[in-house]
């Protein structure tokens, strides 16, 4: 009985010291915890008004930023700047306007400032190396839409690529073809690359090569070329047409013929001028000659004894 006695006794005070112990650590949690909160609701307290001039001052910010930017839409629609430059400006713009306001409100909430400035240079950074093509054709792009080498409207043959300029974007420029294919050439290209304009000038300058044979009479054959270009209406008789004889080739004579005419014509002319010259050139007995070779056999007459 003795034993069982004090057995208990020895549980029971274990339990105690157990008890008591969760309960010191419960209490010594409670105690953390409570300080952390107190000292966030202190700093929060404290930086309660740097909290409220930063939301002010992002509020006031992006009001300021909608009115500027409808004062620069409705200055920019009564200038004569190109609509995709229109664009461009007015993204680069508002991108400008939120940078700073977000610099505003980031100082208002004590933010230092070095750390700002790395904050946006790494982040320029990374977006310069993950994306350097687009921005070789943003630079492209900017330098197309405010050197205006052409516009939208124009023939251009650019890259490989002939066709009317359909629009100019931030990136790319968009071509149709004559057999109306949609062609997009990134703007980086285009700005590197040679252009060629058809449009730049009213007029333009048709030129074309005709052969005849070494046997056919050239006089008559440019006074055909001549009443050709006289009689197709589209043919501007300033600059005046030039049609000589240019080269001696192997198999033919060859004629430049160099016309002008309206950009919108260019095509018809050279068409109609080539169908018209084969025309005549047949009815006048006037030989478009392929090219040939002439070979001479000569036989020798060995007389046998």
């Amino acid at each position: 009985m003795v034993e069982e006695t004090v057995t208990e006794a020895v549980t029971d005070a274990s339990d105690n010291t157990a008890a008591t112990t969760t309960i010191t650590a419960i209490q010594e949690q409670v105690e953390k915890t409570t300080s952390i909160l107190e000292r966030a609701a202190d700093r929060f307290k404290s930086a309660l008004p740097a909290i409220f001039m930063a939301l002010t001052l992002m509020i006031v910010g992006i009001i300021t930023v909608k009115v500027i930017m409808r004062i620069v839409n409705r200055t920019m629609k009564r200038s004569n700047i190109d609509n995709a430059a229109k664009s461009f400006l007015l993204s680069l713009i508002k991108i400008i306007l939120y940078v700073n306001v977000m610099i505003m409100v980031l100082s208002a909430l004590k933010v230092p400032m070095s750390s700002i400035i790395t904050i946006f240079g790494a982040a320029g950074l990374a977006i310069s190396l993950a994306l350097q093509n687009c921005l070789s054709n943003l630079a492209g792009g900017f330098i197309i839409l405010f050197s205006k080498p052409f516009v939208a409207g124009d023939l251009l043959e650019v890259d490989g690529s002939l066709g009317r300029v359909e629009s100019i974007s931030i990136l790319y420029t968009k071509l149709i073809t004559f057999d109306n294919k949609t062609v997009f050439i990134p703007n980086g290209k285009v700005s590197d690359g040679k252009i060629v304009n058809f449009t730049s000038s009213p007029v333009i300058r048709v030129d074309m090569k005709f052969s005849i044979s070494y046997s056919a009479d050239y006089g008559k054959a440019r006074e055909l070329i001549l009443k050709a270009i006289e009689e197709n209406k589209m043919i501007l008789k300033n600059p005046a047409s030039i049609v000589r004889m240019s080269s001696h080739n192997e198999s033919s004579v060859s004629i430049d013929v160099l016309v002008w005419t309206n950009n919108a014509d260019y095509f018809t002319v050279r068409y109609d001028m080539i169908e018209t010259v084969k025309r005549v050139f047949d009815e006048n007995g006037i030989v478009i000659p392929f090219n040939q070779l002439d070979v001479y056999v000569k036989e020798q007459i060995k007389e046998q004894n």
